[in-house]
């Protein structure tokens, strides 16, 4: 089994790593080649690209300057990334060998980097994957992309041996994986919480179930999908009438 995450707008690059083990990005040269047309952007026009305020903007342009190929000084994206799904996550609660499942079975989808492991050290960047950043592939991410985060998948599907992909990323990010041409079937988990008498999926919930999820793989060594079924943190339950072959709902009543 193989699981894709959202990366996450909001860093944190101040908190201590609980590892020392780090992997290199797959498509570190792609990456650069990106830092490449971001350089040519003033701040104005990068608060304009990606609706930042100034100083956002100015942030990331000071980025985008003194980001380079050689990672030895970047962290590890499990350790940076923040936000409701990696609070969810909460990766630096996790043992040695939950990190090693991490490692294994997660990957994140990444604007500029297209596909993270875990462990795989990256620079402080902004670059959501619907940015309409022009460049020498296209007038997007996703034409920059094209096939190569699928075909990335596609190979570690295989070394593992996974039945499935479970997705548990944003539309906005999965956008950038085709599924028909995946050697594995898709599932994606839908939490929902009763509101105003009905269920409703609430963002900031399900957000957080993501990575309650992701993080419930890691602890229980998860390798079938259909053991995801059991789920059951925060007072999340699987709903079967709810739910497709493709489409798994999880639901609860009342928050934990």
């Amino acid at each position: 089994m193989l699981i894709v995450l959202s990366p996450a707008k909001s860093l944190d690059l101040e908190s201590p790593s609980t590892t020392k083990e780090h992997t290199t990005p797959d498509f570190i040269h792609r990456a650069a080649e990106l830092i490449e047309v971001l350089r040519t952007y003033s701040p104005a026009g990068i608060a304009e690209l990606m609706d930042l305020s100034d100083s956002l903007a100015l942030l990331n342009v000071s980025r985008y300057a003194h980001w380079s190929e050689d990672h030895a000084e970047a962290r590890q994206a499990i350790m940076s990334f923040n936000g409701d799904v990696y609070a969810g996550l909460d990766a630096r609660t996790l043992g040695p060998g939950e990190v090693d499942y991490a490692q294994r079975h997660l990957r994140i989808l990444s604007g500029l980097y297209g596909l993270l492991r875990p462990l795989d050290r990256m620079h402080p960047y902004r670059l959501e994957m619907g940015t309409r950043l022009k460049n020498p592939r296209g007038s997007n991410l996703y034409a920059f992309w094209g096939e190569s985060i699928t075909r990335a998948l596609n190979a570690q599907l295989a070394e593992t041996q996974a039945a499935a992909l479970v997705n548990l990323a944003s539309e906005e990010y999965f956008k950038s994986v085709k599924p028909k041409l995946l050697g594995a079937p898709v599932v994606t988990p839908v939490f929902e919480d009763w509101k105003n008498g009905k269920y409703k999926i609430i963002s900031f919930f399900a957000k957080r179930a993501r990575g309650l999820m992701a993080r419930y793989a890691a602890q229980n060594g998860v390798t079938d999908p259909e053991q995801l079924k059991d789920f059951d943190v925060d007072g999340y339950a699987y709903d079967a009438a709810a739910s497709n072959d493709a489409t798994w709902v999880f639901r609860r009543r009342e928050a934990a």
